[in-house]
């Protein structure tokens, strides 16, 4: 008996490495196909409209969104209520992106630009760390936070205008490469870095500032203003998205409250386009 207790053993225990092994590579294929896809489309999207319009487009959590779902995955349920919360207030940290690019566009070029934004989400991210608040707090100062930047963001009187210019071949592969590169670093790195620090570095607006900068570069500085103010109209849908997946997926589990959080997010998406369209 003790010899065919230990075989059993000895099986389950293989049994269960190989489909740990099996759902490794499952997870891994989902980030290399998933996200590519997802940032792909939205770039093709985007393009055809203007630049305010784009930048709404890319508010969509196309990054912070999979990373969270591959958390939940990896994890469990309770890492990701965590990120999710992190990622909220990590929204935060993004409108202090697109406000320091902003205001420094039209007196900078565009690396001073980007690194003057990326230096303002740092910053803002080294001050929310320690801040760890209920889910319904974060999601008040959050929005709290976006009504006031784009208050602050400075304001043209020029017409919109559509781009003209057709973007280089490379554009669209580089955004799709470095946004999943991205993803992949963020969840092999997240145990050590731990679930509420892994939830605010995830929102760093990846997409929208490879499109500010590609703005930037190739229409001047108010384009990618207008891009910016589109973002942070954007933003609304991912602050809902993870207020409703903070709450939701330890009662629901992964399936059904991811889908709660996306009806939630295209509902933000909505009622912003519909303010930007006013505007």
């Amino acid at each position: 008996m003790p010899v065919a207790g230990l075989r059993f053993s000895e099986v389950s225990r293989r049994t269960l490495d190989s489909l740990a092994t099996i759902r490794c590579v499952e997870g891994l294929i989902l980030k290399l196909v998933v996200t590519p896809l997802l940032i792909g489309a939205a770039s093709l999207a985007g393009r055809r409209w203007g630049a305010a319009v784009g930048g709404w487009l890319v508010g969509i959590p196309f990054t912070s969104g999979p990373i969270a779902f591959f958390l939940a995955l990896d994890h469990g349920a309770s890492f990701a209520t965590s990120a999710s919360v992190g990622m909220l207030v990590g929204t935060i940290s993004q409108a202090v992106f697109c406000l320091a690019y902003a205001w420094t566009a039209p007196r900078l070029r565009w690396p001073a630009s980007f690194g003057a934004g990326t230096l303002g989400f740092a910053a803002s991210t080294v001050v929310l760390q320690p801040l760890e608040v209920p889910t319904g707090t974060a999601f008040v100062l959050t929005a709290a936070a976006l009504v006031v930047t784009l208050l602050l963001m400075p304001r043209d009187s020029s017409k919109p205008t559509v781009p003209g210019e057709e973007a280089p071949r490379w554009d669209l592969p580089v955004r799709m490469v470095l946004a999943t590169v991205f993803v992949l670093l963020l969840t092999a790195i997240a145990p050590l870095l731990g679930p509420y620090l892994s939830g605010l570095l995830s929102p760093f607006p990846l997409f929208g500032a490879i499109l500010a900068v590609f703005t930037h570069r190739s229409q001047g500085p108010i384009a990618a203003t207008r891009l910016l103010r589109g973002l942070l109209f954007g933003l609304f849908a991912p602050a809902g998205f993870f207020l409703v997946l903070a709450v939701l997926i330890e009662r629901l589990g992964i399936g059904l409250s991811f889908a709660a959080a996306t009806a939630a997010a295209l509902a933000f998406q909505g009622f912003t386009l519909w303010l930007l369209s006013g505007r």
